[in-house]
């Protein structure tokens, strides 16, 4: 075929720059594009006298244009081709299931069907369309998706090993197995009917801040505001746990015993050491005055910029404060159950009342963007993932940002025809809609945007997305902020797409005890965030994340201890319980479910998701980390 290729330039006046490389582009466009040597050449012709290029030397430098060039084309040609496409009918689902047609139904279509049509009915990655779906302005929601596919073999396509275990957490009971079994055994049928799924009860908590509000306001002021009032509110709840007295002011001079509440920083711009560590002071208690920590008296420690801790020593100097106690752990203040035993927790509603065991049984898909692989924007991961959703039939979907992804190759080289938000309607929302119709009135799904997302406000905290009822009537999307909490079947779920047990990663200096026998470094970062009462409490944030310290303390503020708290990273994926109040035998049960369920797309190859089946508390829930 290269030498067909050569020729034919050559008849066309044309020759090869780099022969070698450009002829074996030329026969992988005709491969993929199904175009004849000839056909190539027409087209290489179209686009030379489009683009006025100079001389016949045909270069290397354009042939990745050409390359666009002829996705074009093939774009065009797949959406002229979409008027004739047949949508299929429920008497077309019986005719293929062998059944007969009643009186009164309509004729069936005389539409020829290929052996191959079968074949692909099994296949998990192609979702079947039943009848149930709803019609909106005279066109059903799977005409108004976005049916965007390429003939071109791509890396995610070609992959073998698809919805592999990654990591279990507890063991499956019987009623799960059995409940497994029945759902791959209907995955064998030739088009699987929807089973109806049990609905959820979905309430969002403090969502804020609203779509449309003002950011990059934040003054200096705000700023101290925002620390000084976290500083405060975790000293009154210290002390109103009874587990210290006042604090005092550490800076002073004394050689008594001094309890005091402050926060960490480092004495320069570089990484945080226990040689660098200073503790900043309340201006209630220390005018917000610095002074050096010594920590040489600790068998272990963790700490981290921006955290705010409890010490105990003494200040013989009045400009080193030598450290003999460390507490970097605060309770709850106004949560209305602190007094009730764990079972009790475990067992009332917010109302009060019992709640029934049903009412604390939810199961979840969770994913994190991004949601394509970098070598297009196809979506494939998403798409493979509303199929296993339709397959698995969970009651509530979670995806987490970003959706459209500024680092994606394409979006920073802004090679798109479309905008922003047209994608995200057309590639994610389409989709969305989709699998709505597709799995009943039942189904949920909940989006938690990123400031990663081309299409969302650049702020951190930052706002839900903006879904019109026009684009959702059945309202079976809802939109969370971010960080943002929610509540379903009583169940609480609090959500942050921003990076944060990253940063920790870089940022904490730690001393362990030489006793320890295993460290588990990635429950420490994570005990970090719920320890601190906050979704983001490093001080000073990441360089890339715009923090708007006038919104701040609001949004950040974690009022209660969610059940699942979950936090995608670019670490590894991980479930982790962790325990509310360390040491504490009546809070030994009262457990948080710490989830990273890792990125959907790694490069041009899949990543992971987790499926979670909670029931009542983490020690009987069952999830697993699942490779797409």
């Amino acid at each position: 075929m290269e030498q067909e290729i050569k020729s034919e330039f050559i008849e066309n006046n044309f020759s090869l720059e780099d022969e070698d490389e450009i002829l074996n582009k030329c026969v992988a466009f005709c491969i993929n594009y199904k175009l004849s040597p000839s056909d190539l050449v027409s087209s290489w012709v179209v686009y030379y006298l489009n683009m006025q290029l100079d001389g016949s030397k045909v270069q290397n430098a354009h042939v990745d244009g050409f390359l666009h060039h002829l996705q074009n084309k093939q774009k065009h040609n797949i959406l002229k081709e979409e008027s004739n496409v047949h949508m299929y009918s429920s008497n077309d689902v019986n005719m293929l299931l062998g059944e007969e047609h009643k009186d009164g139904e309509e004729g069936m279509l005389d539409t020829p069907i290929k052996q191959s049509y079968f074949d692909n009915l099994n296949d998990l990655s192609t979702p079947i369309s039943m009848d149930r779906s709803p019609e909106r302005n005279g066109k059903s929601i799977s005409e108004k998706s976005s049916r965007r596919t390429s003939s071109q073999a791509t890396p995610f396509g070609q992959r073998t090993n698809k919805f592999l275990l990654q990591l279990s957490f507890n063991s499956h009971s019987k009623a799960d197995d059995t409940k497994d079994l029945e759902i791959d055994a209907l995955g064998d049928d030739v088009i699987r009917r929807v089973q109806d799924i049990e609905s959820c009860s979905l309430q969002v908590q403090g969502s804020w801040p609203k779509p449309g509000f003002r950011f990059m306001y934040d003054k200096v002021e705000d700023r101290f505001n925002a620390l000084e009032n976290r500083i405060r509110r975790l000293s009154s709840a210290l002390v109103a746990s009874g587990e210290c007295g006042e604090p005092s002011d550490a800076t002073l001079a004394s050689q008594k015993t001094l309890f005091s509440v402050g926060m960490v920083c480092c004495d320069g711009e570089g990484r945080l050491n226990d040689k660098s560590i200073l503790f900043q002071g309340s201006v209630e208690h220390s005018g917000g005055q610095r002074v050096r920590l010594d920590l040489k008296n600790l068998v272990q420690f963790s700490l981290f910029p921006g955290q705010v801790i409890g010490i105990e020593g003494h200040n013989p100097s009045g400009h080193c404060f030598i450290a003999s106690k460390l507490v970097d752990s605060f309770p709850l203040i106004g949560s209305s159950d602190l007094d009730l035993p764990p079972a009790k927790k475990q067992a009332t509603d917010q109302n009060g009342e019992p709640a029934t065991k049903a009412s604390r049984e939810l199961s979840i898909v969770i994913a994190a963007g991004p949601l394509s692989t970098t070598d297009n924007l196809l979506f494939e991961p998403l798409t493979e993932l509303l199929a296993y959703a339709r397959r698995k039939q969970p009651q509530l979907l979670i995806l987490m940002g970003p959706f459209v992804d500024t680092e994606h190759p394409k979006i920073k080289k802004g090679t798109i025809d479309e905008s922003f938000a047209e994608v995200f309607q057309e590639e994610i929302l389409n989709k969305l809609h989709d699998y709505c119709a597709h799995m009943g009135p039942a189904a949920r799904i909940v989006l938690v945007p990123s400031t990663r997302d081309a299409h969302n406000d650049f702020v951190f905290p930052q706002p839900p997305f903006e879904i019109y009822p026009s684009t959702d009537p059945d309202q079976q999307i809802t939109c969370l902020a971010n960080p943002g909490v929610l509540i379903s079947n009583e169940i609480t779920i609090g959500c942050c797409t921003a990076d944060v047990l990253k940063q920790l990663s870089g940022e904490e200096v730690s001393r362990m005890s030489t006793d320890a026998l295993s460290i588990d470094r990635i429950g420490r970062l994570v005990s970090h965030v719920i320890k601190q009462r906050c979704f983001y409490p490093v001080y000073p944030p990441s360089v890339g994340l715009p923090l708007d310290f006038s919104i701040a303390p609001e949004a950040l503020h974690m009022a209660s201890i969610p059940d699942l708290l979950l936090m995608p990273s670019d670490l590894a994926p991980f479930i982790k319980a962790l325990p509310f109040g360390e040491g504490s035998d009546t809070e030994k049960y009262s457990r948080c479910l710490c989830i990273n369920p890792g990125r959907l797309a790694k490069g041009v190859s899949g990543g992971t998701f987790v499926e979670l089946s909670y029931l009542n508390n983490p020690d009987q829930t069952s999830a697993s980390i699942i490779r797409i």
